[in-house]
């Protein structure tokens, strides 16, 4: 793998330590703002619905510029918006850098797709972007657990000045090792919006908002189904995170491994897996060492997805690969957004804080059915350019007369 996809991956580790580092931090930065913790949750709620809205504007904004620019256009944004977090004397400013940030997210994870995928060649694509991926798991292992440790003994501000500083060497690591790519000709707006003409494509995401969406629908209410139901103490559940984190790790290379081979049988397994696993934390999450081993299990599972669902909607957006791209990490936000709002619902219910595990359950099989619906789609489509018949030679045609 060239080290082009070094640098990539910095980045993505800078954006999944910012994304998920504000969760450990909400109480310290609520009480220094003077506001309540469900305020404050506007914070996570506000950077996710920019990563939707941002990742199509800011990669059509980028049709115009060729993609090593605009990615560091994106890493410099995304420092500036750390940077606003952790000097914002109030808290609408503290939103509004929350904000900035998120518009780098979706955009630079799609057209860094586009980028690592074009540094291979074609039967390592799947794994190119896997690499980059990489960062955003190793992010969730180590930069996650470290921000929140230093954020609690030092200050929540110093964790978002470090992350920014992160952003700045994913930068200067994109400037010196990402080639020169020149602007794809015939790259506009138009063209890359006919990208969603394909039933494939939108199937595609419809997977992403729905697998990964299991997934969420558990791992947000984490923290009160492991300290009422299992019985850990709160201290213990940045460990149990951390285990989340090497789930993801460990999946995210298990996708990239396999997706360039075969894609759609990995997304039946990791789907189905998905499924019967979060069916089955209902019953694990009543005993410590059960739900040890399936939270890691559920985050294996769920990021395996990833870099299949990311390569199939390169694959079938053809030549406008770039905002399809991009609106895909959208999809991944919008599933986590969707997933969460339908787990505190089932909780609000009176069902309790393992119900959100049925609802990842029959997210992830809603997306396996969509997988089977694709196949069955992509093979009708095979099957009847198998008996179009050629047209006939010109000079054929021509005896006739």
């Amino acid at each position: 793998m060239p080290l082009a996809l070094l640098a990539l991956a910095i980045g993505a580790f800078g954006i999944g330590t910012t994304e998920f580092v504000i969760m450990g931090l909400l109480p310290q930065i609520a009480g220094d703002y003077g506001v309540s913790i469900p305020n404050a949750g506007l914070l996570v709620s506000g950077y996710a619905l920019g990563v939707v809205l941002g990742a199509p504007l800011m990669t059509a904004l980028g049709t115009r510029i060729s993609r090593k620019t605009m990615l560091m256009l994106l890493m410099g944004l995304f420092a500036v918006g750390n940077l606003l977090s952790a000097f914002a004397p109030t808290f609408p400013l503290m939103l509004a850098g929350r904000i900035v940030t998120s518009l780098a997210h979706g955009a630079f994870f799609g057209i860094g797709s586009v980028v690592a995928a074009d540094l291979v060649a074609p039967g390592k694509k799947a794994g190119a972007i896997a690499t980059m991926f990489t960062g955003m798991t190793v992010a969730n292992i180590v930069g996650v657990p470290l921000g929140t440790f230093i954020g609690q003994a030092v200050g929540w501000r110093t964790t978002f000045g470090i992350v920014a500083a992160l952003g700045v060497v994913g930068l200067l690591g994109i400037a010196g090792l990402v080639p020169a790519m020149p602007r794809p000709e015939g790259a506009h707006l138009r063209r890359e919006l006919t990208a969603f003409r394909n039933p494939q494509v939108l199937l595609a995401m419809a997977m992403t908002v729905l697998g990964f969406g299991g997934v969420f629908a558990a791992i947000t209410y984490i923290a009160p189904m492991m300290t009422d139901v299992a019985g850990y103490s709160e201290g213990a559940v940045t460990w149990l995170l951390v285990l989340f984190g090497v789930g993801m790790f460990l999946g995210n290379l298990l996708g990239g491994r396999y997706a360039d081979r075969k894609l759609m049988p990995l997304l039946y397994v990791t789907l189905g897996g998905l499924a019967v696993v979060l069916a089955l934390f209902t019953l694990t999450a009543h005993d410590r060492i059960l739900a040890a081993v399936t939270i890691p299990l559920v985050g294996a599972l769920g990021f395996a997805t990833v870099p299949p669902l990311q390569k199939r909607v390169l694959d079938q957006a053809h030549g406008a690969p770039t905002l399809a791209s991009a609106v895909n990490i959208g999809a991944f936000n919008l599933g986590n957004a969707l997933a969460a709002w339908l787990g505190g619902t089932v909780i609000a219910a009176g069902l309790g804080y393992t119900a959100p595990n049925w609802v990842g359950a029959a997210l992830a099989a809603a997306a396996l059915l969509l997988a089977f619906w694709s196949a069955a789609l992509e093979r009708r489509d095979r099957a009847r350019a198998a008996v179009t018949p050629a047209p006939a030679p010109r000079a054929a045609a021509l005896q006739h007369h």
